[in-house]
């Protein structure tokens, strides 16, 4: 972590001194806004609080619930989520109050007396070669929070707005040649609980506002896909119980065929049921959504049979029926209120997919939603970059989208299987683990484009394939001496990292990566770009003497020294061999949301400044 980079001071060093729209923030949504964003759950906070390190636009995040949210469904963060949340400097916070999930257990039916259950199988969650981060449960209101503090803590210092709902948009004729284009009407409710008309102008929205979003209604946008057709019974409690997995992520299956699946959550007492309540007809009435808690519970008993669950304390339960469904589209620009080129609107999260809560895909995707877009807009509404930046949002997210639906369908199918019915004793554990890595979000590569390369220089960098995410390795800071990860270094400010891995010469002798840093000093904008050195050598061997200038860049109005972008190989935990870099060296270019979008040789420089060049042409 750096701080005091222009000053010292006692007070809270995650506070960033105010700039730009943070400095006398309005308390109520101006009439006039950069990017306004509608709903602000995970994906709205998460493009919230990226956003929220652009101080030169105005970004308001607008909720209807006239306060901080307080109970909701999601509780399966993905260790991709948790790497993703390191960015934001909460990671350590969400690991140390999360429950771990280690193993999957599987009960199945005792084949000598098919009425109880036993134990079948156990199997790791997650590979530990995935990610140095685990897979963990914990409320996804705690996420929010999270995020809403880096926001706070911002220059801009963003929070949300709550109590106004969203109403309607409409899209100038000509929106590509005017500037706030996007016409948002709004209700407010006043603490007097009377409310008012607002109407608020905007260059860009964002609509987060969950799977009935009035954004995507505005732009004549549906939800399509399957018919709900299984229904579950879902409840979180505090219970006394002599199932002995009640604090490890269990599937029970039943001889009725009837399915459960248990998560234990966070604190170490309270759990999750998912209880199988059976098959919906297309035609139904949708009576079973008024099936009793009591029923619920004794379906609970049934299932689990010889074991009991005596409920203490019900915290919140609801009924739902699955369904796998998917946006028209994902961005204005085949709507018939849009005739621009590029899009002003999107839509995030469950406003464009929906899926099961079984797979624990809803809020990691939407999380990656706002991520995904969130420095899009940063850089497009501070004119750094050009709109057709934007483009790529639908272009990456719609796909990935549809293909998570069809995973999340075979899961929900097989999870709702009796267990007669099976092709095998062991289908369910085969297919969680052959999928482990696609359902953790680790196996998303987005295509060619203007921000992710063809795999031409692959080769350099094998362990980073274009278009994944970026995958740590630990290495040695040569300033201090200290060993950490190299992915954690990089904060969600909007910036491309370049990891430039040295050439084989000593550091401070002629070589490859000399010339490339004597290119970069005078290329490469270090609010834009972050670059960092890591060399072949043992980071104890050299020092920051031998270190070029490119990677000290000046900082902050004091014009201090940054000595910390320069690393060397650890004894048996080599990167270069981890991730099989050239001996020859190379640059692997990352983007903002951590997804590797190209690898180039040293050499090519030119290569290099042309696709830098295309994201900031002012550059």
């Amino acid at each position: 972590m750096q701080f005091h980079v222009s000053g010292y001071s006692t007070k809270d060093p995650l506070t960033l001194p105010a700039e730009g729209t943070g400095v006398d923030r309005p308390d109520d949504v101006p009439e006039q806004v950069d990017v306004l964003i509608v709903g602000a759950g995970p994906a709205g906070t998460i493009a919230a609080a990226q956003l929220s390190r652009f101080p030169g636009i105005t970004t308001r995040l607008v909720e209807r619930r006239g306060h901080r949210l307080e109970l909701a469904n999601a509780d399966g963060v993905h260790s991709r989520t948790v790497e993703t949340m390191a960015t934001f400097g909460a990671a350590h916070q969400i690991l140390a109050e999360a429950h771990e999930i280690t193993d999957m257990a599987f009960w199945k039916p005792d084949p000598k007396n098919p009425s109880e259950i036993i134990r079948d199988n156990s199997t790791r969650e997650l590979p530990q070669d995935i990610s140095e981060f685990p897979q963990v449960l914990l409320t996804q209101v705690r996420l929010i929070d999270h995020l809403n503090r880096f926001m706070k803590n911002a220059p801009t210092r963003m929070e949300p707005d709550y109590g106004y709902e969203f109403n309607d948009l409409q899209i100038s004729e000509n929106s590509d040649a005017e500037d706030y284009p996007v016409t948002v009407q709004l209700t407010r409710t006043l603490e007097s609980g009377e409310t008012e008309d607002v109407t608020v102008r905007a260059k860009y929205v964002i609509g987060a506002d969950g799977a009935r979003s009035k954004v995507r209604k505005s732009l004549g946008y549906r939800l399509r896909g399957d018919q709900a057709n299984h229904a579950w019974g879902v409840m979180d409690i505090y219970a006394d119980t002599d199932f002995p997995d009640v604090r490890k992520k269990c599937t029970i299956k039943s001889e009725t065929g009837r399915t459960i699946l248990l998560i234990p959550r966070e604190g170490g007492y309270l759990f999750r049921l998912y209880v199988d309540l059976g098959e919906v007809a297309e035609d139904s009435d949708k009576s079973v959504r008024d099936t009793p808690l009591e029923e619920v519970i004794k379906t609970a008993n049934d299932i689990l049979s010889p074991y009991t669950v005596t409920v203490k304390d019900v915290v919140w339960n609801s009924i739902y029926e699955v369904g796998h469904r998917l946006a028209d589209h994902f961005d204005d620009r085949v709507s018939e209120k849009s005739s621009g080129e590029h899009p002003r609107v999107f839509i995030v999260g469950d406003a464009c997919h929906t899926h099961s809560a079984k797979a624990g895909q809803g809020m990691n995707v939407s999380i990656q939603d706002g991520f995904n877009l969130g420095w899009k807009l940063g850089h497009v509404a501070s004119g750094n970059s050009p709109r057709e930046l934007l483009n790529t949002y639908s272009e990456e997210r719609e796909e990935i989208a549809r293909r998570l639906i069809e995973f999340d369908k075979e899961w929900s199918t097989l999870m709702a299987k009796p267990a007669n019915q099976l092709g095998s004793a062991t289908e369910v554990e085969e297919f969680y683990q052959s999928t482990a890595e696609f359902n953790a979000g680790y196996m998303t590569q987005y295509e060619p484009s203007m921000i992710t390369t063809e795999a031409t220089h692959q080769k350099l960098a094998g362990g980073y394939p274009i278009g994944r995410r970026f995958k740590s390795a630990r290495v040695g800071r040569v300033c201090d001496l200290v060993e950490l990860h190299l992915g954690h270094q990089a904060t969600s400010d909007g910036r491309v990292r370049l990891y430039v891995f040295a050439d084989s010469p000593a550091p401070g002798e002629d070589s490859a990566v000399k010339d490339w840093a004597g290119w970069a000093e005078g290329k490469l904008d270090p609010t834009l770009i972050d670059a960092k050195v890591i060399y072949q050598q043992p980071y104890t061997e050299f020092d920051m003497l031998d270190v070029p200038a490119a990677f000290k860049p000046r900082v902050g109005h004091l014009d201090l020294v940054d000595l910390e972008n320069a690393f060397g190989v650890l004894e048996g935990e080599n990167i270069f061999e981890q991730r099989e870099i050239s001996r020859d060296g190379a640059v692997v270019v990352v983007r903002p949301d951590q997804y590797v979008a190209g690898v180039f040789p040293l050499t090519d420089t030119e290569g290099l400044g042309d696709f830098l060049g295309g994201i900031f042409p002012n550059m």
